[in-house]
């Protein structure tokens, strides 16, 4: 890749137009159910902060989408609707040969919201 992006926009001109899609697809799902949340680039990945703290990270990758941090708690209580993807180390794996979850995206990232909240 070159130099690490700095921005989303440097990060999404990386991309095949397919990754770009479903990056984007992963991005407004993100934005759905955090509209307050702001976006940014951090380890040279998308993240989005709220209130100063990340909220999550997304990344395209070749053969899947990635959406973390994912809590020892949030996979706990989610367990039954993340049946199916694979999962390691705070991250929820989409892939690309599939439609992207929206509404499971939606239902994570709200619960990570209520997750920060919570530890205010």
């Amino acid at each position: 890749m070159g130099e690490k992006p700095t921005t989303v926009e440097q990060y999404r001109a990386t991309l095949t137009d397919a990754q770009r899609a479903g990056l984007d697809a992963l991005r407004e799902a993100v934005r759905a159910a955090a509209p307050e949340a702001k976006e940014g680039i951090s380890y040279a990945i998308p993240v989005f902060k709220l209130r100063g703290k990340t909220l999550v990270w997304v990344a395209a990758w070749k053969q899947h989408f990635s959406l973390y941090p994912l809590t020892p708690a949030l996979v706990r209580d989610h367990a039954a609707d993340i049946d199916g993807y694979e999962t390691a180390k705070g991250t929820i794996r989409f892939p690309a040969s599939r439609p992207l979850p929206v509404e499971l995206v939606r239902k994570l990232v709200g619960a990570r919201v209520a997750e920060l909240a919570a530890n205010r």
